[in-house]
């Protein structure tokens, strides 16, 4: 991943330019978030957008998101992008975007859900799944 996405060591922690395709029929609505996994089993919920209408096929990095998404809290307790910062030495920690393609117009959650709900509300409503894993270490 570019330095510029990074938090804290360099760059403007600024959040990733994306674009998809192939999303599945009978898709509503889409969540994408990103989870830090750490080699100490640790994870980071790192971004978290729902309720992004089913014909957007990208994101612009740094935002604005789609107006009738909603960005919700992350594991620093707001909504936001974490950008990459691993401690040095720390090994490397793997970045796993995740595109969700939901059954349903809009998941019930406000800007302070948990990454719980919204991660339970959308595998209840999920019709697909995929994933991208970015790899980083200092």
């Amino acid at each position: 991943m570019s330095e510029a996405f990074g938090l804290g060591c360099s760059g403007g922690n600024i959040s990733p330019e994306l674009h998809w395709e192939g999303v599945p029929g009978g898709t509503k609505s889409i969540v994408f978030n990103v989870l830090i996994l750490m080699p100490q089993r640790q994870r980071i919920l790192a971004l978290v957008i729902a309720n992004i209408p089913a014909d957007i096929t990208s994101l612009p990095e740094g935002g604005p998101y789609p107006a009738t998404s909603l960005e919700t809290r992350t594991d620093i307790g707001a909504p936001g992008w974490i950008g990459p910062c691993p401690p040095e030495g720390h090994g490397l920690h793997r970045y796993v975007f995740t595109i969700s393609c939901l059954s349903v117009e809009a998941i019930p959650v406000e800007a302070d859900s948990s990454g719980a709900l919204v991660g339970f509300m959308t595998n209840m409503n999920a019709i697909e799944q995929a994933k991208l894993t970015g790899i980083v270490s200092r």
